[in-house]
């Protein structure tokens, strides 16, 4: 087989997998959610952030749902993220913060709840941990490809128009020149520096006892606690019930979950092809995106 049967072989299975996991969004998307509960009393909400973080919308709705609720006096932010794009991520915590301020927010993190995944976690009333928890990971990550020797072989070339020399900075058709290089990585260490704010603004720790610990660590539950960025340890069961206490409620509280959303198929539609077109959602310029991510 010729190298450019191979090479259009491996772009057709790719295309072929992009394809498979647009229509499983799609059937998560349909199955999802939770229905619409009754509400006997005063409860604690609940909202779950699970999986990679790539969009603020739903969890900002159910966040501010609950605030508009006069009866919900607490909620519980169960993480269990290895973290995603950073404004997402930067969109979630300001939201975290702003609900904190008026109600208790009391975060539950299950197995996984690092970079970005803390990221949102840190300006809560209270974080709960397990103590194998995986979190902290404080840290900002941009990944690059070059393919330009592949493209040589197969013998296909790549040309870019552009209205200055760093508008294409990062594309995987050529090398990454130094100052290229020294552009992006300033961008990186802004970003990491908001991180370290944010955390230390959250936590109400100093920003050097935070920046100590910001070179990317993962850390256990445990290991969290004994650095103050984490309260306790123990369950969600645990974290529902400090969110009932601090609320004011008297015996087990009723847990509720917002509304489920009214699915519109056209954006579902729009925004699978968006992320075709685009390669992934959080894209930023010349195809790189930002990551609070855990490796």
């Amino acid at each position: 087989m010729s190298r450019k049967s191979v090479f259009f072989a491996a772009l057709a299975a790719f295309f072929i997998f992009l394809l498979f996991s647009f229509s499983l969004l799609i059937f998560r998307t349909l199955a999802g959610g939770h229905k619409d509960e009754p509400v006997s009393g005063e409860g604690v909400g609940v909202v779950e952030v699970k999986g990679m973080i790539l969009d603020s919308k739903e969890t900002v709705r159910q966040l501010r749902y609950f605030l508009k609720q006069e009866n919900m006096k607490a909620v519980v932010l169960r993480v269990d993220s290895p973290g995603g794009v950073v404004a997402p991520s930067q969109e979630i915590s300001d939201e975290v913060r702003k609900f904190a301020e008026k109600k208790k927010i009391i975060v539950s993190m299950g197995a996984l709840a690092a970079s970005g995944g803390y990221y949102i976690s840190a300006p809560a009333t209270m974080i709960y941990a397990n103590p194998g928890t995986i979190t902290a990971s404080i840290g900002v990550i941009l990944k690059l490809s070059n393919i330009e020797a592949l493209m040589d072989k197969v013998g296909i070339k790549s040309y870019a128009l552009k209205t200055g020399k760093y508008k294409d900075s990062g594309s995987p058709f050529r090398e990454l020149a130094p100052d290229e290089m020294a552009m992006l990585q300033s961008v990186i260490d802004n970003t990491h520096e908001q991180f370290i704010r944010a955390v230390a603004a959250g936590r109400r720790i100093p920003v050097e006892d935070v920046r100590r610990i910001a070179d990317g660590r993962i850390l256990s539950g445990e290991q969290a606690k004994a650095l103050k960025l984490v309260d306790r340890l123990g369950t969600m069961q645990d974290a529902v019930e400090e969110a009932g206490r601090q609320a004011g409620i008297k015996g087990d509280p009723e847990i509720i979950h917002a509304p489920k959303k009214k699915i519109n198929y056209m954006d579902i539609l729009i925004e699978g092809a968006e992320n075709l077109y685009n390669g992934g959602a959080g894209r930023t310029a010349g195809g790189m995106r930002l990551m609070y991510e855990a490796e």
